[in-house]
């Protein structure tokens, strides 16, 4: 049976020019999704694929029969307390989406209040963006996005009757507070580049054209969100760009939403804000904000009525070894959300008076959160813990005695921990900067030069990677696998110099960083040459392209999900979602300097003909945050420049955006086929 051939999309070049420079992209026409040829070039790539990958099918099988090995299909989550219910979801074996429900405090019959798969029912899509109870248990808000393009519709539901309401609210965003009266709220929605930017209120019951606009942004370098604080008593509505912040707020008991702020925006000012009532009645903002030069945050306190910074009060003072990075209020409590030794943690202070105590866990490298708590009047505090070998749990804290409970550990059937062993190792950038890389294998597994690998990794948006457990990882793992997390600078995890050393003009310390982990566990033997694979998504992507252009001789394969490949191209094009609020992130290369750096690394405009490896990439064809059209050309054109004759791959979900397909089963499937195909690009076989 002769090899499958890779489709070959015709070369129509396009010049494109500025500051003197010419670029020459010969696969700039596949942005035209109208063309009829774009859709049957991305059928035929899906058909290569999938012939391809045809001689792993038995692997892959085995792969997703081990995933559903390890999940409790049928399960239900700890339930949360909310005044007279618990609320809680559930799932059941065979359907592809979890049910929300509440039965009364303490026990009675359960109510199912939404059924994603009834929703879901025809759909080929299904995400719920917003999910909201009103405060008095009688309505429910929902937003369903039913394409992956991340615009919802937003509906109401009584939930006596269990019917819709008739208004529907289209291009909704994620945020949404309900205020008192039962019947009012706000909601976000986005513009025509998906920019979540204006703040509305509606009245359930009433037509939806008639909702006043209570705020808006109309700086294309902010978003804009809103919520109900914990408290009950004040809506916050935020503008964030990437480096400054401003918050708005309101009562609850004032339906009509007239906004204060809460701290004026001021470039650089970056702040997070809570509500907090003290044990005196007295009504407080608790802000986490880098202002007065914090670089790592700081929390102060704020009188509520108070302007700007007039009566703050320091709570927790900036530290160079600690990052402080969110704050919840509960009555005479704040639990402060922290990164400690790259690794995210909890503290409790006592009446908002600091120090406060930390809340750890006895594992080497783990994290910790603040979990789904929705009473502020509460002697316990829900958190979240869980590390590469200990599956996510559960844990309620008593506020006064500190004393721990375990309400639910993610059930993971077959899996026995103490098989399994986790570290936490570090490697030496180029420029002598130590990066922490998280590891985890079998404890039989030879650290001898042997072994295959998967390293994982992001770098971008100050966004951590954490030390968290996954049971489809098992499958890799049990076969012999290192698997590794690399924490590159672009990141969050060392603090905010980490990211600001990732990030803009030093961007490049990121793929350093990476290329050093994966050099590391080469020369240190925990994988063999050849057999480590890399992996990582959207940003971590770009990562992806940049490490394969510079150093193709590391790596036994590649994976690449939505990878933003297309750098210069796209962050020169202001018509497209995302790009003038990246411009912070990545640089705006309408600038020569910036336009030169960044075509120094962007991967799309730097392939070569080079050996690479073998590539698995994905993309969305309704992708709002990636284009399509950026994972399709790099295809095209990596293929065109390898000379290594390794298969290059490219899988487009028809019908999704950013985060792959909506259903668990169909999402467990997607992850076997990766799996099979890094197992067989390092001679994996069984």
């Amino acid at each position: 049976m002769p090899e499958p051939r890779p489709p070959l999309p015709l070369r129509r070049p396009t010049v494109l020019t500025l500051h003197g420079d010419e670029r020459v992209d010969d696969w700039y026409w596949m942005r035209d999704r109208d063309d009829p040829a774009v859709l049957a070039h991305l059928e035929a790539e899906n058909a290569y694929t999938a012939a391809v990958l045809g001689a792993g099918a038995e692997l892959e099988e085995r792969i997703y029969a081990e995933i559903r090995s390890h999940v409790a299909e049928t399960d239900e989550s700890a339930p949360v307390p909310d005044g007279p219910w618990e609320y809680y979801t559930r799932t059941v074996e065979g359907l592809q989406y979890p049910l929300h429900c509440r039965r009364p405090r303490g026990g009675g019959a359960e109510q199912v209040l939404l059924d994603e798969n009834v929703e879901a029912r025809g759909k080929p899509y299904f995400s719920l963006g917003v999910y909201d109870v009103s405060p008095d248990h009688r309505l429910l808000a929902f937003a369903v996005d039913t394409t992956g393009d991340e615009r919802h519709d937003l509906r109401f539901r009584d939930l006596t009757s269990g019917r819709n309401l008739d208004e529907v609210v289209p291009d909704v965003a994620y945020g949404f507070a309900w205020v008192d009266d039962g019947h009012s709220c706000f909601y976000v929605v986005v513009d025509d580049a998906l920019r979540p930017w204006q703040v509305r209120r509606h009245v359930v019951g009433t037509p939806v054209g008639g909702d006043a606009v209570v705020y808006e942004d109309r700086d294309e370098h902010y978003e804009v969100d809103v919520e109900r604080a914990r408290s009950g008593r004040v809506v916050l509505v935020s503008s964030q760009s990437k480096t400054t912040a401003e918050v708005w707020w309101a009562p609850t008991d004032d339906p009509t939403g007239r906004l204060r702020p809460v701290v004026v925006r001021e470039a650089g000012q970056d702040y997070r804000a809570e509500h907090y009532r003290d044990p005196d009645g007295d009504d407080w903002f608790v802000l986490v904000t880098n202002a007065g030069g914090a670089r790592n945050f700081k929390v102060v306190m704020q009188p509520a009525h108070a302007s700007g910074r007039d009566g703050w009060r320091e709570v927790l003072a900036h530290r160079d070894d600690v990052r402080f990075e969110a704050v919840d209020a509960f009555a005479g409590h704040l639990v402060v959300t922290e990164r400690r030794d790259g690794l995210q943690r909890v503290r409790v202070l006592r009446a908002a008076e600091g120090p406060g105590r930390p809340v750890d866990f006895a594992e080497r490298a783990f994290t910790s959160w603040v979990g789904p708590n929705a009473e502020y009047e509460t002697p316990t505090v829900r958190l979240g813990f869980t590390s590469l070998v200990a599956p996510s749990s559960d844990v309620d804290l008593d506020l006064d005695s500190f004393e721990t409970r375990v309400r639910k550990t993610q059930p993971v059937p077959g899996y026995d921990p103490s098989r399994y062993v986790s570290d936490r190792i570090w490697a030496t950038a180029p420029d002598g900067t130590q990066v922490p890389v998280s590891i985890v294998h079998r404890h039989d597994v030879a650290l001898d030069g042997t072994a295959p690998g998967m390293i994982y990794g992001y770098g971008a948006y100050e966004f951590s990677v954490d030390p968290a457990f996954r049971a489809s990882r098992l499958s890799l793992i049990d076969r012999g696998f290192v698997f590794a997390i690399a924490h590159v600078r672009g990141g969050g995890e060392l603090g905010r110099v980490w990211y600001e050393q990732g990030r803009l003009a030093n961007k490049p310390n990121t793929f350093g960083d990476f290329i050093a982990c994966a050099q590391h566990l080469l020369d240190r033997r925990y994988v063999a040459t050849g057999r480590l694979v890399a992996r990582g998504g959207s940003a971590g992507g770009m990562l992806m392209g940049v490490v394969a252009n510079e150093r193709p001789d590391l790596f036994g394969a590649i994976i690449a999900e939505v990878p933003f490949v297309d750098v210069l191209t796209t962050m020169l094009d202001a018509s497209l979602p995302l790009t003038v609020t990246e411009w912070e992130e990545w640089g705006d290369p309408r600038d020569r300097v910036v336009y030169e750096a960044i075509k120094r690394y962007s991967p799309y405009d730097n392939v070569a003909a080079k050996p690479y490896p073998a590539m698995f990439v994905t993309t969305g064809l309704n992708d709002p945050r990636v284009q399509y059209w950026e994972p399709v050309k790099w295809v095209a054109k990596l293929r065109a420049a390898t000379t290594s004759g390794q298969p290059i791959l490219l899988r487009t979900d028809l019908g999704a955006g950013h985060g792959g397909p909506s259903g668990r089963y169909d999402a467990w499937r997607q992850e076997a086929q990766v799996l099979a195909f890094a197992c067989r690009a390092v001679g994996v076989r069984d």
